[in-house]
Order: C-alpha cells, then structure tokens, then sequence
C-alpha cells in the first residue's frame, strides 16, 4: 500500500539502520540509508525521498546542519523531515523545529511505533486541503504550498505553511492550542506548547505582517 514512497534514514549507528530499514521496508516503503550528514545530503539530492529521517548526532555535518541545507534547496520545501535522536532537551527539539522539522521522535523508539509514526505522517500529507486563500494582498495556495504577499513570494516550512493556511482559513477566529496541535500535528504525536510558539514566532518573520494575534492563554487567531 505504500509502494512508491521513499524514505531516507541517516544514522551513525548500523543497529538502528538495519532495524528500521527492515521494518519500513516490510510496510512496502522504499528505503534509503547513510550512515552521516555528508552521505544523506548526497543520497537526498540523488533519490528526493518523500520523508528524511536523520538523526541529530552524526559525523561530518549533524542532523540539523542537514535539514537547515534541505530546506534550502526548492526541492525539498514540501519533503517530509523528521528527527530521531536520543537528545530529549527542550532546546535541541526547538533547534530542530525552528530549521524546519516536521517532527521529533525520541529514541530509544519501538519499531511498531515508529512505523505507525510514519504511516501517521503521510496520512496528514495527504489531508492537505486544496484551493487559494486570498486576503487582501496575501495569497495562500494549499495545493502548491506557495505563499504570496503583494505578489512576492513567502518561503514557509511545511508545518508553518500549514499552520497559516489553518490560521487564515477562518480570519477572526480564535483557535484553541490544542486544536492546532491536533489539526497539524495530529493525535499520533505528541508535542509540546512551546512548539506552536516556536512555528508562530517564524511566521511572522517571514511575512513580516502583524496578522496572527495570541489570545492570551486560549490560543491564536488570524486577522490582517
């Protein structure tokens, strides 16, 4: 059922490699692997994987020196990116979503689980709403994931886009925080408050507008 999905997975440790691997591979997906930061940039520009799973203490370039380069290149503005590290500080989880993660998983991880992680990642890709937004000079395009205000175009993470496009969807009203959690991270996934703060914050530095208002304690609402 999962033929023709990609999946790339870096990791320095050839245990976990071969662990996951084997079971991914059982769920019909594709799967790539590199053993560094090096080798996953490489094997990414080589292969577009639909989901980029790295670890965040590798040699040569770390996992978050990876995903900050992949979010670079236009090829890999959609790509799913997910972090597996055995590094659990609220910090690093920041780190990692401010460079454009999708999602933090914690080792050590059960392989039932993380397969279910998997399936539950590409199950909200494959929600994403279509159509255009348009409010007055900001244009929100769900199905190319494209941005515009005053016709210049706004390069947004995956999940920022996604949490404008919520946002914006319904202009005025309010929307709780653990309604956001669940529309865009889903139930399967567990992520903390500071983790829509960290995608709201970078929103508005990347439009530059004062649109998204917090309501202090209830959540956010979109109004330009």
């Amino acid at each position: 059922m999962n033929s023709g999905k990609k999946i790339l997975i870096a990791d320095d440790e050839p245990d976990i490699l071969e662990i996951i691997q084997y079971n991914l591979q059982a769920e019909g997906y594709e799967v790539i692997t590199a053993k560094n930061g090096d080798e996953a940039l490489e094997k990414a520009k080589k292969n577009l994987p639909d989901l980029v799973m790295l670890d965040i203490m590798m040699p040569g370039k770390n996992g978050i020196e990876v995903c900050k380069l992949l979010r670079l290149n236009p090829d890999f503005q959609k790509t799913l990116i997910v972090f597996l590290t055995a590094l659990s500080d609220e910090g690093t989880e920041i780190k990692g979503l401010e460079t454009g993660a999708d999602d933090y998983l914690t080792k050590p991880i059960s392989p039932k689980v993380l397969v279910s992680k998997v399936h539950a990642l590409f199950r909200r890709l494959n929600k994403v709403e279509t159509g255009i937004v348009k409010i007055g000079d900001l244009q929100i395009d769900r199905e190319k994931y494209n941005v515009k205000y005053k016709d210049q175009d706004i390069i947004l993470a995956r999940k920022e886009f996604e949490l404008l496009s919520l946002l914006a969807s319904k202009p005025g009203k309010v929307f709780l925080r653990n309604e956001i959690l669940n529309q865009i991270w889903g139930t399967e996934v567990i992520v903390g408050d500071r983790t829509i703060d960290v995608h709201i914050r970078k929103i508005r530095q990347k439009l530059n507008l004062d649109c998204i208002t917090t309501v202090k304690g209830v959540g956010y609402k979109f109004e330009l």
